[in-house]
């Protein structure tokens, strides 16, 4: 088969070593473990607490984890994406930055922000570019020190968002493997419902914006939940029915980890066995970015060549999507 596909051949992961419990939480605002496991499924999340690190860090520890095990030479890859909502600083690109620390010298890399679905549209970016033939290596990043923009006084964000970064290697395959088909879609109505106001060009920022906390992510908890519970169901059930897919032909799914009752509906529309569907929210919380390969990373044992994933995300804009990929290898 000469036609080229994109695969991912290679995956690294990074979380925090501290610990954010959801009984810790219980003495920094007015909220409990029974509360916040029933309607999210979350007990426990990693912070970054170095203040002198912001997602760079992160984002290097999770590639570099990917280059030692796949024992691969940094300057042979071509390019790097980074997924990231938390970009170290507003202009100097974060990427650039990690791909000149880890060695990744002969690459070009960029920054790609679209909430909690940048890393599914980064796999679709880095599929293209390996798809067209121009580049072999492409490293897709996604890492967000979440724990920079929450404000720990607002019980409605606090409870669900970690610190965490995963990375994956994008690579040619001739055997048809890797990323099959995706649907991937935004809505600008979402504008008002998941963001933070201030610091860009439309608020810029003042001693006001700061005194009132407008650097902080807010979001209207009920209205992002029914957008993301129908968005996410929808593209996954497309996603199937355009590719003829039943239940049975899925092995996986991997969702996007914002709440567990947001990827229950996802399976449930898909009618998928509890067995199938990946989860760490548990431990991690949304990291955001880094949900998705932070799920690949804890269960790329489980995975065999040949089996069919789905992956699934909602984020802030609106942003969603599906996307379907075939895995490229058993791990050794």
């Amino acid at each position: 088969m000469n036609t080229i596909t994109a695969a991912i051949t290679a995956v690294g992961a990074y979380v925090p070593d501290f610990v954010l419990s959801n009984k810790v939480l219980e003495t920094m605002v007015d909220t409990n473990d029974e509360w916040i496991t029933t309607r999210t499924g979350i007990k426990e999340r990693r912070i970054l607490k170095d203040a002198d690190k912001g997602t760079s860090f992160l984002a290097i520890k999770a590639a570099q984890d990917l280059i030692a095990k796949a024992n691969i030479d940094p300057l042979e890859i071509d390019m790097i994406i980074m997924a990231t909502a938390t970009a170290d600083m507003p202009v100097a690109s974060t990427g650039v930055y990690v791909a000149t620390e880890i060695g990744a010298t002969n690459a070009f890399a960029y920054d790609l922000q679209a909430a909690c679905s940048s890393f599914l549209y980064g796999m679709s970016t880095a599929a293209a570019y390996v798809q067209s033939g121009r580049y072999k290596k492409v490293l897709l990043i996604g890492a967000d020190k979440m724990s920079s923009i929450v404000d720990y006084t607002d019980r409605a964000t606090c409870i669900i968002f970690g610190d965490g970064a995963g990375a994956v290697l994008f690579e040619p395959n001739y055997e048809g493997l890797g990323l099959q088909d995706e649907y991937l879609r935004s809505d600008g109505v979402g504008r008002d419902f998941l963001k933070i106001p201030a610091g860009g060009s439309l608020i810029p920022t003042t001693e006001e914006t700061v005194k009132n906390r407008q650097h902080n992510i807010i979001q209207d908890g009920k209205t992002v939940f029914k957008y993301a519970v129908t968005n996410m169901a929808d593209a996954s059930e497309l996603i199937l029915k355009r590719n003829n897919l039943t239940n049975e032909d899925v092995n996986w799914l991997v969702p996007h980890q914002a709440n567990k009752r947001i990827i229950d509906a996802t399976a449930s529309r898909m009618n998928l066995e509890e067995s199938k569907v990946l989860m760490n929210i548990e431990r991690y919380g949304n990291t955001t970015s880094a949900t998705l390969p932070l799920v690949l990373s804890d269960f790329e044992h489980q995975f065999k060549k040949g089996d069919n994933i789905i992956f699934a995300a909602f984020g802030g804009g609106f942003t969603w999507g599906s996307i379907y990929l075939k895995w490229a290898y058993d791990k050794k």
